[in-house]
């Protein structure tokens, strides 16, 4: 059976929010937009391919810090508005330079930093 992307929900603006997890730890690393485009795109290389709202063009994971997610596997929700990229990390995945964009808990009615920036 093949997939199109375009069988997917997307939003106005037509994005998908794609979240990112570790294939063996299982840990969540990031959530990133996708178009249909950007879906095709990392079916098609194995390199994990975001839109960037804000450049307004495509981004494949890792293209300028060296941090790139390797494509396991790509699974789509129940309600088709959500996908899940299955990923072997390289390096940090944040931006901030730490392994999960997911640092900070918010805890006792404060927030406390979970990890530090990996050297």
């Amino acid at each position: 059976m093949s997939f199109d992307p375009a069988t997917l929900t997307y939003d106005a603006s037509g994005l998908i929010p794609c979240i990112a997890q570790d294939e063996g730890t299982g840990e969540v690393l990031m959530m990133a937009w996708m178009n249909a485009q950007a879906v095709a795109r990392t079916l098609e290389t194995r390199r994990v391919t975001y839109w960037s709202r804000s450049r307004r063009s495509f981004w494949i994971k890792g293209e300028t810090s060296g941090h790139v997610q390797h494509l396991v596997d790509l699974r789509v929700d129940c309600d088709r508005d959500c996908l899940l990229a299955v990923v072997r990390q390289d390096g940090p995945a944040c931006h901030t330079n730490r392994r999960s964009c997911f640092y900070t808990a918010i805890r006792d009615g404060g927030e406390v930093e979970l990890m530090r920036p990996e050297a």
